[in-house]
């Protein structure tokens, strides 16, 4: 009778340590089990997670304010931040569900899975795209300077935005259509959240998403480099013995120059940040860590971008500070002048 109860006793405590080790422990026979990481490993993700996310949607949502409510951005140029800032803010929210899959347990159905892939990799498309964008602006600015305002006018950055974001749209849906179609058919137990892409389908992403982009954006911004480098040692040659009235063509060369190493700086912390997740599609064989890790750094491109603009960007403090002090909804508020001077970034 003793050895029955024990055999028993070690029954249930094996049976119920197996459920807890199930997404669903309900359904013994279908359910996913749990990614079983250190309890230490698991909080630390977690909070990082949690940071980045509430950072990340928080202040993007501060660039977004202001590029919208302030007349005085209303340029081209931070038309693409806007833009930039749009996806860069929803980034924020993704990260919210890679926090439910921590666990390696998707709770929320296949409908809500397809959704938020199908918005990760839309976003991640229209931020590459709007990259671009960046590298075609400052391109113009500092190589074409006497044609940027015929060339780059408000309308065309809209309508090149617009398009940005719908054929990103489009192409990732094309790309997800079987998924859309039936919602978990890829899945292979409940408590799975998985999608499934063939070979030429993602070689052609990763094309248009990454390879191609990122030699536009490299090619663009070294031809900018070169000619911003020769135009500064012009202007250094020649400002001790040019009139006072040409002092703001200088100080306009100046601003659109510092306006071309903030957006570099961007540019090479976006490239940092993305080049490993790309590698990763490329390197399917590394472990669950790593995966987490360069998910992280992925991430945390868009939490850096608005830090950029504050450290850089005189402007992005001031209509900070009227946000967070609510000054923004005293009447007029939009007509605050936050450059300072004409040519100031």
């Amino acid at each position: 009778m003793k050895s029955t109860g024990a055999s028993c006793l070690l029954s249930l405590t094996m049976k119920s340590l197996e459920e807890d080790e199930l997404c669903f422990p309900h359904l013994l026979n279908s359910s996913c089990r749990k990614a079983m990481h250190p309890h230490f490993v698991s909080m630390l993700t977690y909070i990082l997670l949690s940071s980045i996310s509430l950072l990340t949607v928080t202040l993007n949502l501060l660039v977004i304010i202001s590029i919208s409510h302030f007349r005085q951005l209303h340029t081209p140029a931070n038309l693409l931040l806007l833009s930039l800032a749009v996806s860069d803010f929803f980034v924020g929210f993704i990260v919210f569900f890679q926090i439910v899959l921590i666990e390696g347990c998707w709770f929320l159905g296949d409908l809500m899975c397809i959704l938020y892939i199908v918005l990760d990799y839309i976003v991640t498309s229209a931020s590459v795209g709007t990259m671009v964008l960046i590298s075609v602006d400052r391109y113009v600015a500092i190589c074409e300077p006497l044609h940027y305002s015929n060339k780059v006018t408000q309308k065309r950055v809209q309508i090149c935005v617009c398009l940005c974001w719908t054929c990103s749209a489009f192409l990732q849906t094309l790309l997800l259509k079987d998924n859309l179609e039936e919602p978990g058919r890829y899945n292979s137990c409940f408590g799975e959240c998985v999608v499934v892409i063939n070979y030429i389908a993602g070689l052609a992403d990763l094309f248009f998403t990454f390879i191609g982009p990122v030699t536009v954006i490299i090619v663009l911004y070294m031809r900018v480099f070169v000619v911003a480098v020769t135009q500064a040692r012009v202007m250094r040659s020649h400002v001790a013995v040019l009139p006072h009235k040409f002092s703001v063509n200088i100080t306009a060369k100046k601003s659109e120059m510092k306006a071309a190493r903030t957006l570099g700086v961007i540019i090479v912390v976006f490239l940092l940040c993305v080049c490993p997740y790309y590698c990763l599609n490329l390197k399917t064989l590394l472990d669950a860590s790593s995966t987490t890790m360069v998910l992280c750094v992925f991430y945390l491109n868009s939490c850096l971008n608005p830090l950029i603009y504050a450290f850089f960007y005189p402007w992005f403090r001031r209509s900070m500070k009227l946000i967070v002090t609510l000054k923004i909804l005293q009447p007029g508020s939009w007509e605050r002048n936050l450059l300072m001077s004409l040519y100031a970034c």
